[in-house]
């Protein structure tokens, strides 16, 4: 009789049987080999992540994976999440496709992995089917991409081509103080256009939060940051006099411009608000 530790483990050995593969603890990220996997090309074995982001290598590819991106959340939420991938630019062997109840559709070729570029697609448009390109020698190939989950504005804000660059309204800006991957008061000192985006070069006199560092302090007994801020390259964003509250969000390692208002007309909408007593949280404005 199977004890339940080794019962819960049992769908991983058995995914794992036809070839070598490897889930990091925490099931966020996967690792499998092809080698041993030439005698069942046409199997198709099922990956299973778990977490908001994380990693994919599939060394020397042969056949196919599916790769299900399953939240371990419960929340209405979760059904409104965008998936974003970035591939290696080295990644090669494979096309990848979007796989919906058996339908596939092209989401990105093995010539276009070497971009590297992000590709963000709905959570509700399926799980991804990665097809090994044949070919008699499969040395040296290796796929490889990290993923991260967003909500479906920020995914589709963050790295469509589309994307949007209104202002944001009222809500929105008291919403993003509260909840964003970065907040920080500070001026524009450079923008440089770059081949599909802006970088906003900035230095900051008050961090209110930063997830991860994005922004560099200038030493123990300077009390300013400095970092780089992307955009998209039709928002047209120029450099301006005057203090900003810069909002946004983390995607693979780059902050991305969010909300970006001047401070002097946040501090007024922040304590219109306060005075009405809506703000979503406190911020420290002294």
């Amino acid at each position: 009789m199977l004890t339940p530790m080794l019962a819960s483990l049992l769908p991983l050995l058995l995914l794992c049987r036809i070839s070598f593969c490897q889930y990091s603890s925490d099931q966020c990220s996967w690792k499998g080999s092809g080698l041993t996997h030439e005698g069942h090309a046409r199997d198709v074995e099922q990956v299973y992540l778990r977490c908001s982001q994380g990693s994919l290598e599939w060394l020397y590819p042969t056949g196919a994976i599916i790769v299900n991106l399953r939240p371990n959340t419960v929340s209405p939420a979760a059904a409104r999440l965008s998936v974003c991938v970035k591939p290696s630019t080295d990644s090669s062997g494979t096309n990848i496709y979007l796989d919906r109840n058996g339908k596939l559709r092209l989401l990105l070729r093995e010539q276009d992995q070497a971009q590297g570029k992000v590709h963000c697609f709905s959570i509700q448009e399926g799980a991804l089917f990665i097809e090994a390109v044949a070919r008699m020698d499969i040395s040296r190939r290796i796929t490889a991409f990290q993923y991260e989950l967003v909500s479906d504005r920020l995914g589709a804000e963050a790295h469509s081509l589309g994307a949007p660059c209104q202002p944001c309204s009222d809500a929105e800006m008291l919403l993003a103080v509260c909840t964003n991957d970065f907040v920080a008061r500070g001026s524009i000192k450079k923008v440089e256009q770059e081949e599909e985006h802006s970088s906003v070069t900035v230095q900051i006199s008050h961090l209110y939060r930063q997830k991860t560092r994005v922004f560099v302090s200038g030493g123990v007994r300077v009390r300013t940051w400095t970092g780089h801020i992307k955009m998209p390259l039709q928002c047209g964003v120029r450099s301006g006099e005057g203090e900003f509250l810069f909002t946004g969000t983390v995607r693979f390692g780059e902050a991305w411009m969010g909300c970006a208002p001047r401070y002097k007309d946040f501090l007024r909408l922040y304590h219109d608000a306060q005075q009405q007593g809506t703000n979503p949280c406190h911020v420290d404005t002294d």
